[in-house]
């Protein structure tokens, strides 16, 4: 495939500069504003990423703030976002960037990949959009333009395509007109992507590459990228507890830092077996992870929620645990008993979000009998 450039960087930076979008962390561009823009951006739409910014700035307007603030503050001002590991990781960076590097990102790639959450795509785009400098960045808007203006046949995320893709990045990286400015480069593309070349509904009569763009000349638009069909994802039943004590304090564990939603406070509870009830999977859970015997006493709500790769269907029950018994945190980092007005003090996912504002718009009063452990 010949690759001529030129024509093509400059239609799109020239788009560019009359088009480009009013976003946050491009005015008043730093280093760190690019990172956490990035990390933030990582399958989040931007409508949603704004607000997140804008309040992560306020809460840490730099690395060292970050690197100071306690882990449950990071998480909680992460809460909604999703893909918890990311704010994890952006934690833990800022602490090695305190400590190795001055509290300054370093510009180099190499260092960049070295740092906890920042993979390819990440080093890339920090690299050209922060520091200028001309180093491949492919992300999901780029990949669909390139596959289209290319034309290209192999599927999304093969080998076949993944050659491609870096192949024309890195041709793009020797043309005049990006080198000059990658980071413009980038954002033109990423620009293009989400607001022309759209995956569902691509807006190619106003396109400024149009003329160029070998899909729409063989009319395979709407067949490029090629994706693979996943396997169907799976959904699990699940059960959760709420337990209140005798003042009307509920009980939340804390999940262990590593895996899904890690650092997070929920309601206890876990997955339905094979031939189990929905309550005694719940009485199971609570034995396992309090040491303790629940008494589901009602219903409190079906809550449903889509992951990366599975589904979950979760069947929550307000019940009782014996007064002369007391919960141990057997299989989470902590646990603690929380007033109603804490709550929204504890990170916590989207469900058991749910489930905590739930709780406070029924105004449920203590249930009589159920055990106060501070006494």
């Amino acid at each position: 495939m010949a690759l001529d450039t030129d024509p093509l960087s400059a239609k799109l930076l020239a788009w560019f500069g009359l088009n480009r979008r009013g976003l946050p962390w491009r005015e008043e561009r730093t280093p760190y504003r690019v990172w956490i823009s990035e990390i933030m951006l990582q399958q989040t739409r931007v409508d949603t990423v704004i607000a997140y910014y804008q309040k992560w700035l306020k809460a840490f307007p730099t690395i060292a703030d970050l690197a100071a603030a306690a882990e449950q503050d990071v998480l909680k001002l992460w809460e909604g976002l999703g893909y918890y590991s990311r704010a994890r990781s952006l934690h833990r960076a800022a602490r090695i960037i305190v400590r190795d590097y001055g509290g300054e990102l370093p510009s180099d790639p190499d260092a960049l990949a070295k740092l906890p959450g920042i993979g390819p795509y990440t080093v890339g785009s920090i690299s050209a959009i922060a520091f200028g400098n001309p180093v491949p960045a492919i992300d999901g808007n780029v990949r669909r333009v390139y596959s289209r203006l290319f034309d290209l046949s192999a599927p999304l995320r093969s080998k076949t395509s993944e050659a491609e893709l870096k192949r024309i990045s890195e041709r793009f990286l020797t043309d005049p007109n990006v080198s000059a400015a990658p980071g413009d480069f980038l954002e033109a593309l990423m620009d293009l992507g989400a607001t022309i070349c759209a995956p569902a509904a691509p807006r190619c009569p106003i396109c400024p590459l149009r003329d160029d763009c070998l899909a729409a000349a063989r009319g395979t638009v709407r067949e490029r990228p090629v994706v693979e069909k996943k396997a169907p994802t799976p959904t699990l039943t699940v059960t959760a507890a709420v337990i209140a004590d005798g003042n009307g304090r509920l009980l939340l564990t804390r999940r262990p830092k590593n895996g899904l939603l890690g650092g997070l406070w929920e309601f206890p509870g876990g997955k339905v077996e094979a031939g189990e009830s929905l309550e005694d999977c719940i009485r199971r859970e609570i034995r396992e992870e309090l040491g303790v015997d629940f008494s589901p006493r009602r219903p409190f709500g079906v809550y449903r929620h889509a992951y990366t790769h599975f589904k979950i269907i979760l069947h929550a029950f307000v019940g009782t645990i014996p007064a002369n018994v007391e919960a141990e945190p057997l299989s989470a980092d902590a646990l603690a008993w929380a007033e109603p007005s804490e709550l929204n003090a504890y990170p916590m996912g989207k469900v058991d979000r749910a489930i905590a504002r739930n709780w406070l718009d029924e105004k449920t009063l203590p249930l009589i009998g159920l055990p106060n452990p501070a006494e």
